[in-house]
């Protein structure tokens, strides 16, 4: 049995905040908004103006090894482009993997143990000087250094040598496993095969660095620019930043990004409430602002859905998420399948989804894949529980597991008011239980403390809430952290709860990685997922959906299901 993998240490955390911090998601809004119509988000786009962004959260750690995102939509998609990107589309069109700097999403060998791309020509970075396949390669090599450290993960995992390489401020020979033969091409060699390699060339580790102007730890003050926009103001480790247009990119090379406001000037440490409410009265610069962290909650669209206007400027959309109750096994009386199955058809589905803000905020979930084909999506309910449980079905499967008189039993969820994992999420849960005679103890966690048990496979508890977030719209980074035998971390954070390790899944993971035809390997998850599915080892409960406010003077909106970001790169404010 291999290591296991790095990714399955840090890939939650991030998944985690994709949700808080990237937000929003999907098709383009309540009346499916382009720039093709009239109205609130409508019309022609045109070049000039300022866009402020509202955010919460501040964009630290402004340096291409540091940040964990991908695909973009973000901000820091509009100064640093990487070899492949989305795109950039709403909805389902939104989760295709498009060329960027490279000429192709990449061309494999036979197995997808080799990876090669070619640079398109012209390329320039805001200094004018050309970019090139060194460039690219050194901005990888430095990801690995341990001063810059934070970014996406996959890389050490998957490159030859990665697991032992320190950066090239330790090691001036650089990763052999990445081959520049010239100017223009860049080659990869990978430890085992995989077919998502174009979906991880959309992470900021494959923006090119100029070696001769990284300056470490400090480089996140004035990274060079190979996108549209140049950083120009930097602030309190990224509370405010202002981008202006970057002369040297040449929309030529660029079919994804439009950059039509002239500066965008992001300010963050703003309470959601206040931001809401500037969106809202949408006054002075306000009327050309959005948000990329900051949702709506039920309270604020009860208030929004009187007002047809306001309703107008709402961005509607799905991030690839799911909420779910997860078992540990090894807890009893977990260990016993039909107590598994017997509180699968307990749920109240209506009920937990109320507790998580209602229909215009979750929808029900009875598959652990995503309900998008990108991630092979295959309708399944091996427990139907209709929309308010089924507890005589219950009943029986508790009878025939030993507990006719009913069971006593905890479930540890959160303390925070995330509307997921929340003490509300989990007193639905108890309610609905309650009616199939199990006694449900909760068991709350200030949530440092949550997370730290429910990713411990040795304090880990026996059913809990949780929830999972791809980085890429595919079933492998939503199935394999939490179903992969190999993955399973017994000295750091484990996400495989059900701490399972079956062979014949193990196998079917790998012989998917090989495949690089993605409408077959999503074919191949939706499957895998359904098998999975029949041991109940978890119960979907809902994905989210997630609404957002934007100014009345913003234009072409664009709202994908990758990263469930409103485009930056597509906004016009004029």
């Amino acid at each position: 049995m291999r290591q296991p993998s790095v990714i399955s240490r840090r890939v939650a955390a991030a998944a985690v905040s994709l949700v808080v911090a990237a937000g929003a998601a999907a098709c383009a809004g309540p009346q499916d908004n382009d720039a093709k119509d009239d109205g609130a988000g409508k019309g022609k786009p045109q070049k000039g103006g300022t866009l402020t962004v509202l955010n919460t959260e501040a964009q630290t750690d402004f340096d291409p090894a540091r940040l964990y995102t991908s695909g973009g939509g973000n901000v820091p998609s509009l100064v640093f482009r990487t070899l492949t990107t989305r795109n950039r589309e709403s909805g389902a069109a939104g989760t295709k993997v498009v060329p960027d700097l490279a000429t192709d999403t990449g061309r494999p060998n036979a197995d997808a143990t080799e990876w090669t791309y070619t640079l398109k020509e012209g390329l320039k970075f805001e200094d004018g000087t050309p970019i090139t396949t060194a460039d690219i390669k050194y901005g990888i090599e430095r990801s690995f250094a341990a001063e810059l450290s934070g970014g996406a993960p996959y890389l050490r995992d998957w490159l030859i040598g990665g697991a032992d390489y320190e950066g090239p401020y330790k090691d001036k020979k650089g990763l052999a496993s990445i081959e520049t033969p010239d100017a223009r091409t860049i080659v990869f060699k990978l430890n085992k095969p995989e077919g998502d390699f174009p979906f991880v060339a959309t992470q900021t580790q494959f923006a090119p660095v100029p070696k001769a102007k990284d300056t470490g730890a400090t480089y996140e003050e004035h990274p060079v620019s190979s996108g549209p926009y140049k950083v120009v103001k930097n602030e309190g480790d990224g509370q405010h930043l202002v981008l202006e247009r970057n002369p040297h990119w040449s929309e030529k090379t660029d079919e994804e990004r439009h950059a039509y406001p002239d500066t965008i000037d992001v300010k963050a440490g703003l309470d959601a409430a206040v931001i809401n409410q500037r969106l809202s009265t949408s006054s002075g610069a306000d009327a050309s602002a959005i948000t990329t962290d900051t949702n709506l909650g039920p309270a604020e669209l009860a208030q929004i859905g009187s007002d047809k206007a306001l309703a107008a400027r709402v961005g509607t959309g799905h991030f690839g998420y799911t909420n779910y109750l997860a078992f540990n096994p090894k807890v009893k009386p977990f260990d016993n399948p039909k107590v598994r199955q017997a509180i699968s058809y307990a749920i109240n589905r209506t009920s937990v989804i109320n507790a998580a803000g209602g229909s215009a905020l979750a929808e029900p979930a009875t598959t652990f894949l995503p309900e998008q084909p990108a991630f092979g999506h295959t309708p399944y309910d091996h427990f139907p529980a209709g929309k308010t449980g089924d507890p005589a079905k219950a009943k029986e499967l508790l009878k025939e597991a030993g507990y006719a008189g009913g069971l006593t039993i905890s479930l540890t969820h959160s303390t925070a008011q995330n509307r997921e994992t929340s003490p509300e999420v989990a007193t639905a849960v108890q309610e609905a239980l309650k009616q199939a005679g199990i006694t449900v103890e909760l068991q709350g966690l200030e949530p440092n403390a949550f997370n730290e048990a429910r990713w411990s496979v040795k304090d880990s508890p026996g059913f809990f809430l949780s929830r999972w977030g791809a980085d890429w719209p595919s079933g492998g980074p939503f199935l394999a952290p939490i179903f992969d035998g190999r993955q399973i971390v017994k000295d750091g954070s484990n996400f495989n709860h059900a701490q399972l390790d079956d062979p014949s899944v193990n196998k079917e993971i790998d012989e998917i990685n090989k495949l690089t035809d993605l409408n077959a390997a999503a074919e191949r998850w939706g499957a895998l997922d359904k098998k999975i599915g029949e041991q109940a080892l978890d119960v979907p409960l809902f994905h989210p959906v997630y609404k957002r406010l934007y100014g009345k003077n913003v234009k072409n909106i664009v709202i994908s299901d990758w990263t469930g970001v409103l485009d930056i790169s597509q906004v016009s404010v004029k």
